[in-house]
């Protein structure tokens, strides 16, 4: 199943790969939401989707709530802005009209979306989406995304938040998967970077998670990846890239998926331990929710 999204990186290519490590659960969490590849293709009963770009999650919610006048905007959009002028001119009322109702700006999203180059998302320190026109000769309406995209959505929840929000909110039966922006790649995402420190913190989350949680992650195949996330199982996959070479031009790139389940030994003797300490109204109170 393709994206809504034009989006550096996705997932869609690789599902075979991650399919592969993804474990049954009650809710998929994912911290970084991009392109929303993973939910798309995958069947858990409930998610829970995260991003720190506003414009983001404001385009999947609008796309949830709100289908059809979404779609008949964004529609309009692409059919009266097909030059160049015109790009940078829904660029610039993007960035400028504070004002604009959050329908409007989600459809203004998918627009400079599809018709920017090569479906990079990037924001300059001012919050101003900066990316230049793309140059195609006629850009993609993703309609059957978005329509597959609003029906799967209604199991989802959408928040802006960072991942350390995110991952607080996991709870017992969820599986968490993040792709994080890369090591040693494009880091710039939104107005604030995503430096070593970043990574570092991030695996430091996971790992804790993956005491009570399965998770699994993707990230770039270099030898910091793999030394903080060394108590993962690594897996070294080959990707296809697009951004950074020529149009017709091939790029392979390693990958590693790590992932790591629970010892179920320990998540049993843990809640057994929790269980025998509890007050004896505590269960009962639970018994009759």
């Amino acid at each position: 199943m393709n994206t809504i999204l034009k989006w550096p990186g996705s997932k869609v290519r690789v599902m075979a790969e991650l399919s592969a490590h993804l474990p049954v659960g009650n809710r998929l969490v994912e911290p970084f939401a991009g392109s929303c590849a993973i939910m798309m293709n995958t069947d858990y009963p409930e998610y829970l989707v995260a991003d720190i770009n506003p414009d983001l999650i404001n385009m999947y919610r609008q796309i949830k709530e709100h289908t059809r006048p979404f779609i008949v905007v964004a529609m309009t959009l692409f059919s009266q802005n097909t030059t160049e002028e015109s790009y940078y001119r829904v660029r610039k009322e993007f960035n400028e009209n504070a004002s604009m109702p959050l329908l409007e700006r989600a459809a203004h999203f998918l627009y400079l979306n599809r018709h920017g180059y090569r479906g990079v998302c990037r924001y300059n320190l001012k919050g101003e989406f900066n990316i230049p026109f793309g140059h195609y000769a006629k850009p993609y309406y993703p309609l059957y995304e978005i329509e597959m995209f609003a029906e799967k959505a209604q199991r989802a929840t959408f928040i802006c938040a960072g991942y350390q929000e995110t991952l607080g909110m996991v709870k017992a039966g969820d599986v968490v998967y993040c792709d994080p922006p890369y090591h040693g790649t494009f880091t710039e995402y939104h107005t604030g970077g995503f430096n070593e420190d970043d990574q570092h913190s991030l695996a430091c989350y996971l790992l804790g998670i993956s005491e009570r949680n399965p998770v699994v992650l993707s990230n770039s195949d270099t030898l910091f990846t793999r030394s903080i996330y060394r108590a993962f199982d690594i897996i070294k996959i080959t990707v296809a890239r697009s951004v950074g070479v020529k149009a017709g031009e091939k790029k392979r790139a390693s990958e590693i998926i790590a992932a790591r389940q629970p010892n179920r030994d320990c998540v049993a003797d843990a809640f057994s331990k929790s269980v025998a300490g509890a007050p004896a109204k505590a269960f009962a109170t639970e018994g009759r929710q």
